[in-house]
């Protein structure tokens, strides 16, 4: 009777560690697709941090050659 009780708890013991296991087992697999997610999303926003970068670059181009040819039209006006 006492040995029943025993391996009865046992099992029991046993089914909640294998859940635990499963439950590991679920958890790194979704750690492992959280971090693919992570770093999928720090290449995009370096990606989009580049291109803003290269645009504002390209604005601060544009408006010196603007500011350039507007100041030869003061000087072309002033003759």
């Amino acid at each position: 009777m006492e040995n029943e009780i025993v391996l009865r708890q046992f099992e029991e013991i046993e089914q909640k560690v294998e859940k635990l296991i499963e439950r590991c087992k679920s958890l790194e697999a979704e750690n492992s697709q959280l971090i693919n997610e992570i770093e999928r999303l720090e290449q995009e926003l370096q990606e989009k941090a580049d291109t803003e970068k290269r645009l504002i670059d390209e604005k601060a181009f544009i408006r010196s050659k603007i500011d350039k040819l507007l100041a030869r039209l003061e000087k072309i006006s002033e003759i």
